[in-house]
């Protein structure tokens, strides 16, 4: 299977919830996507809160370096972007349905991060797994820069995916664990504010 490398990984140890089998692949309703939009304890409380969606697994991808740690990623010196891998019941929410709900939570006219995380570390991409979804993100993309507003300004890069790193556990559900820290970074990083002017306030 061409992505088995990709599922081994997201198999962490400490991600007990994620195991993959080549038989329940062939038959589970249950897909995965993998979005990179800034910091990922935003992105996965972004995420979690959707119907269909069953976990959602921060981590790094797009980089040069086997197994990167935190402390190499956001060095900028590893290639990688920290990202999450979703998994979700394709009978309940769809790959587009995501795919909608990813571009009201970044600013994808920014290249050089997200909001007040700078560096390629944090750039907002899509990362597609099979053709399916390659076809998918580019019309949902093309459909982005259609808008008389956003022409030629999307910055959002759209990339076959490479092998996931599960990122250390104390970032898993970093804003569950942590709520009072995760939510003054949040207000701190003018991410919300930011989302209200490109997108409105229902993204909320």
């Amino acid at each position: 299977m061409r992505y088995l490398g990709l599922f081994k990984s997201l198999c962490a140890a400490t991600i007990c919830s994620l195991v993959f089998s080549l038989s329940g692949l062939a038959q589970a309703e249950e897909k995965t996507a993998i979005f990179a939009g800034g910091c990922f304890w935003c992105v996965e409380s972004d995420f979690e809160k959707l119907n269909g969606v069953k976990t959602v697994v921060s981590g790094y991808i797009g980089g040069h370096v086997s197994n990167p740690t935190y402390k190499q990623v956001s060095s900028g010196n590893s290639g990688h972007t920290e990202a999450v891998a979703i998994t979700f019941d394709n009978k309940e929410i769809s790959f587009e349905q995501l795919l909608a709900h990813f571009w009201v939570n970044v600013d994808p006219l920014d290249g050089n991060g997200q909001f007040c995380d700078r560096g390629q570390q944090y750039r907002s991409e899509l990362f597609y797994l099979d053709e399916q979804q390659r076809v998918a993100a580019q019309a949902s993309l093309d459909q982005l820069n259609s808008q008389p507003r956003f022409a030629g300004q999307i910055r959002t890069a759209l990339t076959q995916a490479t092998e996931f790193y599960v990122a250390e556990e104390y970032h898993q559900d970093y804003y569950k664990k942590n709520p009072g820290r995760y939510n003054y970074y949040r207000w701190r990083c003018g991410r919300d504010q930011r989302l209200e002017e490109l997108w409105g306030k229902t993204t909320k």
